[in-house]
């Protein structure tokens, strides 16, 4: 394809080189942390993290690990560039994003270093097309301090039964309230909206629960507003890990299969807004 055929002079000039033959298998999971314009790329000899940010209340990262592309080069041990996910998700389907089976727009994306744009490489059908995107230093993420010893509460779940969840929640709601306990009522989802107050109980028997780690009861609220962007991922997802440390601070991690049956990773953590006294 003509992509191959960039000189080796070309390509010796980048610190950062990333290519996969379907570009679906970044949008799809770019538009799942796409709420706000600007992106944080993280590049390592593992793969790529994409973090987006909400008024540090609330934090987006994707993962693509490197075994996903067909070409994965980088030549720093970490290389770090921001950039307008707005318009760098318009280029990725900037042949129209085809569904049609076997026929797909293959990218490289390159990154010559600080100071230098973002060059993405587009082929499908034959056609080339080259978008160069402005980078910027990069901000320092968020650190929200989640650290796996201090998680006190665990549930994994088929995406599938929280989607029914939101379905049926009220999400003229200002706020989801999250209780996990040891003890019945297990995990409960609870809004309180127009139409009065709603929950949605799971049973830790249920079918759709695939594991059930609580050690203490935990009752904490979330804005709506803070949580609805992170709908996009649970579209995508086939499981979900929902996850409370000691502070309440929430972790949502979904597991998304791209169109190759390939895994990836998206992490939304999000504060409290006010704990619950348990009555």
């Amino acid at each position: 394809m003509p992509l191959s055929t960039q000189s080796q002079a070309d390509i010796d000039q980048y610190i950062l080189i990333a290519s996969l033959d379907n570009a679906r298998n970044l949008s799809n999971i770019l538009k799942a942390i796409s709420f706000r314009d600007h992106a944080i790329f993280s590049a390592t000899q593992n793969g790529l993290k994409v973090t987006v940010e909400d008024s540090k209340c609330l934090q987006a990262n994707a993962f693509i690990q490197a075994d996903i592309f067909q070409e994965y080069i980088i030549k720093e041990d970490t290389v770090g560039f921001q950039v307008n996910l707005t318009v760098l998700l318009d280029c990725l389907t900037i042949f129209g994003g085809s569904t049609v089976p076997g026929v797909c727009t293959a990218l490289r994306m390159c990154y010559n270093g600080y100071g230098y744009p973002l060059t993405m490489f587009l082929e499908e059908g034959g056609v080339v097309t080259v978008c160069k995107i402005n980078t910027q230093e990069p901000e320092e993420p968020i650190d929200f301090d989640f650290c796996s010893t201090n998680v006190t509460n665990k549930v994994i779940l088929q995406s599938d039964s929280l989607k029914e969840a939101f379905s049926e929640l009220d999400m003229t709601s200002a706020v989801l309230q999250i209780t996990m306990s040891p003890s019945h009522p297990y995990f409960r989802l609870s809004t309180f909206g127009n139409s009065g107050n709603a929950h949605y109980d799971y049973p830790k028997d249920s079918d759709m629960m695939e594991l059930f780690q609580c050690t203490k009861i935990q009752t904490n609220r979330y804005k709506m507003s803070l949580l609805k962007p992170s709908t996009k991922a649970l579209a995508l997802s086939c499981k979900v890990s929902v996850r409370t440390d000691s502070r309440g601070f929430l972790s949502l991690q979904y597991l998304v299969r791209n169109d190759d049956g390939q895994i990836c990773f998206v992490e939304y953590y999000c504060c409290p807004d006010e704990e619950v006294e348990e009555e």
